[in-house]
């Protein structure tokens, strides 16, 4: 076994160990590898070992790397979850398959005018960082009725907690606007607490460090 596959069985299996105590079922979990400033080497190697989800934040970096990996891996799904300028949406459109940074109304529009938008998740600003995107607490419900009457698919929410502090109770939170607004997906959880994004709901997992350093 590959150094990769070690390590991609060691996060599949705590993956499965959390979602099991939770009593939620393992396969409803996606493992997103987080491959920014990752080489072509490093992510076939993963590719190979069976990983199938990978996410990168910056559009130039993607397009400098992605199209040669998919022309040989057509199965591989790409995640855009960094924060997305407008101007970049044409690009970023036609080369993810989920967008995992919606969080301000000039960004939907310009998703919703690309000829194939793909689905998004709403970020949200659960500790009210100035520093940080993510749709406000106060305006997440009349945004997501927006984006609901787009032609931009919902997938779920996303957050990051504050750094520095426990993200249990940010993970809780998010599980709970969800099921407030009716949202299924939930994109949560990092190399540092991915277990305890499962146990509190994480639909997609965004794993990077885990999977790419021994």
């Amino acid at each position: 076994m590959t150094a990769a596959a070690t390590r991609l069985a060691h996060v599949r299996a705590e993956i499965t160990r959390a979602a099991r105590l939770a009593r939620r079922d393992p396969l409803d979990v996606t493992l997103i590898a987080v491959s920014k400033r990752r080489t072509a080497e490093e992510i076939e190697a993963l590719i190979v070992a069976g990983q199938r989800d990978f996410g990168e934040s910056r559009v130039q970096e993607a397009l400098d790397k992605w199209p040669a990996l998919r022309a040989l891996y057509p199965d591989v799904r790409l995640h855009m979850i960094g924060r997305l300028q407008s101007n970049k949406v044409a690009e970023a459109a036609a080369l993810f398959d989920t967008i995992h940074s919606l969080d301000r109304s000039s960004l939907l529009d310009a998703l919703a005018a690309a000829p194939h938008p793909p689905p998004a998740y709403v970020q949200v600003n659960l500790g009210e960082e100035e520093q940080k995107g993510g749709v406000a607490l106060a305006d997440l419900e009349a945004f997501l009725a927006v984006v609901r009457a787009s032609p931009v698919a919902l997938a779920g929410l996303m957050a990051i907690p504050p750094l520095g502090l426990e993200p249990g109770p940010f993970f809780a939170f998010l599980y709970e606007l969800a099921r407030r607004h009716d949202v299924t997906g939930l994109s949560m959880g990092m190399s540092g607490d991915y277990s305890t994004a499962v146990m509190l709901g994480a639909t997609a997992v965004r794993v990077g460090t885990a999977l790419f350093e021994d």
